[in-house]
């Protein structure tokens, strides 16, 4: 039976339940004596009569009494009471490793560090004649102050002779739930048990140095050590089976942490370390080692007979063009234009962007791309305001825009070299690579994430939120390619490439998009026969001349692999250090050919964000806060907070924040398992609207803007939905809503009401329109709409939006209100503040005159990048730091560093 608040087992007040098990229900409970907090595990009064239950309490409490060590769990007390034998000990705050894992494997400095306090623990517990014998990640607490070993239940004296067999064996399947038990077995937790305890043998230090040896093997890579589809066959593993390579699932780990490892999960225990004293110096060893803050090898230095080549290219400038012209017309042997480049020499030299001209390489803008000839660099720059497409032929000084690519992201190569796909308008284009015309091929209802074009001309790209699309070439209805893995609950798949059979591709896949430790590399193909998962990784991903092309910790990675075996065929290895990394997207500047040129960026630049305060004539009259992920800032009512989300870099997730204008300090208004964003206050400042992703799918919710009470789920809508505005009665939610037709429309849900789903507001045929905003009076909607091919502001009456004011005239995005209704603040194409002045007279709107406030650097998206104060000063979010001006690195045969 369950203890309730309050309850009193000698001088301990119960508090709350922790947890429960097989063997003991643990709780929260104050010690009234000395006033601190404890954790009381209670042998339950059913199993008090069970002298197996009971030798088993008492066990752990010899055990833990005779350790005191800081990474094992502090036995303070034991007692009885009412039938209950109870024992007190050190309440830990923190999460178990099993919790942890469940999110994936640990960055490797932080698996050394687990791992090493582990050791220290058990080679306590070793010393005082003690085996634990059901070491797991479950028995083990992450704590502030390190790792912690819990639960020696099971564990017995050095010098005892009872025989294993008559213990239990604790059943933890890949459920969450309860474990089960089974008397008259083994001891341990089975994916963890030794050859010898699965063989029912008695069980002595080594045993617990198998089991280290798993607990390891899971934190490096993610994954159990021995895994079956039943006991029997997991046991089989255990005894006969090896685990898979750790290289093979995390490429980026230390061949020695590797040996040690394997050397703890030897089958027979004399060919394990003989102490975990052992295992602890041999780990502190990698700790220490250069190499581990990478977990890779350095970079291949440059061979000292071609710094000359570095030298002559630096010093003349013009020596790309000259080497590319000699290879192009045949006087270079080896050319990297005609033929697979000589084995034994690289070459290497810089491309700078254009004149006047800055390369834009960071948030929604995409990589570089070198076409597959090797021939020819595309890339995004952008020109004052304006970013579009640059051509660049290696064998050419000229580099020339592109005409109709302006607003484009994301460029990438048909396999022939002579045509580019491009995102743009939320459109998928083409254009010829020479010039003309640009082509669109689809529509685009999520924001693309990276695009690849086969030889059978098919283009995939990947969106977030989404999948992995597939369309013609040739233009038509862009249909999923990939499918979500229901237990992974990610959210988006990105930066897909094809592989030379133009059926099988590579591709991310992330709960959040942004960088974390739990994305994965997928292999996928357009039959959908395949889709299975690589290996963790959180970068965009290519493969040329044999490798497996990707990012880690700013380090460029090459692992061979056999396009056709679909298999990898050696370790990773390191090509170049402190790329360009946008960690909010996931993405490195890198790209090559399939001839032996690579080109890549090396850099600091971020796609962190300042929210800054500017006066009518665009005057920076004041920031909020230090640069960060911040988005969709919107400022109450009164204008005396500004709420917007936050991304957390390390996790990917994101919340709600609260912050008071005047005095800088903020509040956390979610504490969300995904991503709780793009927050719209109510007109009364009472409450806040956003959504959260923390089922797979957006959810729009309320919640009272001062956090007090429990949030409103408001709708869940079968694909995609966000808030844009209240109506000012604060009674009613403008949603921005994507349903089967795949287009974006506006529909109204009334809180309170009878009705549970949306009602129909603005819609068109084949046509998004969002970012929905009801005047001040509540007499008008503004919104944007892509009826026309492209982006524009148009107002409507409300709520019966018959007939339509178009405001922008070329291109306009994201309408703001004044607060006095009598002007409406938007976007132009080129990034421009506009504001349109309106005036209304008997029932009728018509626009005065529109006029170009000032130029931003704002951060085109989903949410809003700006906000309008009360008295009249504009906020706008802005990526905080320019893209860089490092060059590109360009090297000719990189593949001849790594086989030297």
């Amino acid at each position: 039976m369950a203890l309730t608040s309050g309850t009193r087992l000698g001088p301990y007040e119960i508090q709350s339940p922790l947890g429960a098990g097989g063997m003991g229900e643990v709780y929260q409970a104050r010690d009234t004596r000395l006033d601190r907090v404890v954790a009381i595990k209670i042998l339950p009064s059913h199993l008090s009569d069970n002298p197996e239950a009971r030798q088993r309490f008492d066990r752990e409490a010899r055990a833990i009494s005779s350790l005191s060590h800081p990474n094992i769990c502090t036995l303070y007390d034991v007692g009885h009471q009412d039938g209950m034998n109870y024992l007190v000990m050190e309440f830990l705050q923190g999460e178990t490793l099993a919790d942890r894992l469940i999110k994936g494997p640990l960055p490797l400095e932080q698996a050394l560090k687990y791992g090493i306090e582990i050791c220290e623990g058990l080679e306590k517990a070793h010393q005082g004649g003690v085996v634990h014998r059901d070491l797991k990640p479950g028995n083990v607490m992450l704590t502030k102050t390190g790792a912690k070993l819990m639960d020696f239940g099971l564990a017995k004296a050095t010098n005892a002779g009872s025989p294993s067999s008559s213990l239990t064996m604790t059943l933890s399947g890949p459920s969450a739930g309860p474990p089960l038990t089974a008397q008259g077995m083994v001891v341990g937790t089975f994916q963890y048990m030794s050859p010898e305890q699965v063989e029912g043998k008695d069980a002595d230090c080594r045993s617990d140095i198998f089991a280290l040896g798993t607990v390891l093997y899971e934190m490096i890579t993610g994954k159990r050590a021995f895994e079956g589809r039943t006991v029997a066959s997991t046991f089989a593993a255990i005894l006969a089976a090896e685990p898979k390579p750790i290289s093979t699932i995390q490429p980026m780990a230390p061949s020695a942490l590797e040996h040690i490892v394997l050397t703890c999960l030897a089958k027979e225990p004399d060919e394990r370390w003989q102490t975990t004293h052992d295992v602890k110096v041999e780990l502190k060893w990698i700790a220490k080692a250069p190499q581990s803050k990478t977990a890779i090898a350095s970079p291949v230095k440059q061979r000292h007979k071609w710094l000359t080549w570095a030298l002559i290219i630096a010093l003349a400038g013009s020596t790309l063009a000259l080497l590319a012209t000699h290879y192009a017309t045949g006087r270079g042997e080896g050319s990297p234009l005609n033929s697979r480049p000589v084995e034994s020499q690289s070459v290497r030299s810089t491309i700078l962007p254009p004149e006047k001209a800055t390369f834009a390489f960071l948030g929604e803008n995409g990589s570089a791309a070198l076409s597959p000839d090797g021939r020819t660099l595309a890339f995004i720059a952008r020109t004052g305001s304006v970013a579009q497409i640059f051509v660049r032929p290696l064998d050419s000084f000229n580099t020339r825009p592109l005409a109709g690519t302006e607003e484009a992201a994301q460029v990438f190569w048909s396999p022939d070299s002579r045509n580019l796909g491009f995102f743009a308008q939320n459109k998928l284009k083409r254009i010829h690579a020479s010039g003309g015309p640009a082509l669109t091929i689809c529509g685009l209802d999520s924001s693309p994430r990276g695009g690849s074009w086969n030889q059978q001309d098919v283009i995939i790209f990947g969106t977030w939120p989404g999948e992995i699309y597939r369309v013609p070439a040739s233009g038509g209805i862009a249909q999923k390619a990939t499918r979500f893995d229901p237990e992974r609950h990610d959210t988006t798949q990105r930066w897909p490439y094809f592989l030379p059979d133009g059926t099988h591709f590579l591709y991310m896949s992330s709960a959040f998009g942004s960088f974390n430790e739990d994305n994965v590399f997928y292999l996928g193909s357009l039959d959908g026969k395949v889709n299975r998962v690589l290996f963790h990784g959180s970068s965009n991903i290519a493969f040329a001349n044999g490798y497996l092309l990707y990012v880690v910790e700013k380090t460029l990675m090459a692992r061979p692999f056999d396009p056709v075996k679909l298999d990898f065929t050696g370790d990773a290895a390191s090509v170049a250090e402190g790329l360009q990394f946008d960690s909010l997207f996931s993405e490195a500047v890198f790209s090559a050919s399939s001839n032996g040129v690579l080109i890549y960026q090396i850099g600091n630049a971020s796609s962190a964000r300042t929210m800054t305060l500017f006066d009518g004539t665009g005057r920076q009259v004041g920031s909020l806060g230090d640069p960060a992920p911040y988005s969709g800032p919107q400022f109450s009512p009164d204008g005396k907070r500004l709420a917007y989300h936050l991304i957390d870099l390390h996790t990917g997730k994101a919340d709600i924040w609260i912050q008071d204008v005047a005095s800088g300090s903020r509040t956390r208004l979610t504490v969300d398992a995904g991503r709780s964003m793009f927050p719209v206050w109510s007109r009364d400042g009472a409450q806040v609207a956003y959504y959260s992703t923390r089922t797979g799918k957006p959810v729009i919710y309320v919640k009272a803007a001062n956090g007090m009470a429990v949030e409103q789920k408001i709708w869940e809508p079968s694909i995609a939905a966000v808030a844009t505005d209240w109506t000012p009665d604060s009674k009613t939610l403008i949603l921005q809503e994507r349903a089967s037709t795949m287009k974006w429309h506006l529909s109204l849900f009334r809180l309170g009401g009878a009705g549970t789903v949306p009602e129909p507001l603005l819609e068109a045929q084949g046509a998004n329109i969002t970012s929905g905003r009801v005047s001040p009076d509540g007499n008008w909607i503004a919104y944007q709409s892509d009826e026309s091919g492209k982006d524009e502001v148009y107002i409507s009456p409300f709520p019966k939006p018959m007939g339509r004011l178009q405001i922008s005239l070329a291109g306009g995005i994201q309408p703001h209100w004044r607060r006095d209704g009598k002007e409406l603040f938007f976007f132009a194409s080129d990034g421009k503040l506009m504001a349109a002045e309106l005036r209304a007279t008997n029932g009728m709107l018509e626009t005065v005159g529109v006029r170009s406030l000032y130029q931003t650097k704002a951060v085109p998206g989903t949410a809003d990048s700006y906000d309008v104060t009360p008295d009249g000063r504009f906020l706008v979010n802005a990526i905080a730091t320019e893209e860089t001006p490092s060059p590109l690195n360009m090297v000719w045969n990189w593949t001849a560093e790594l086989k030297k």
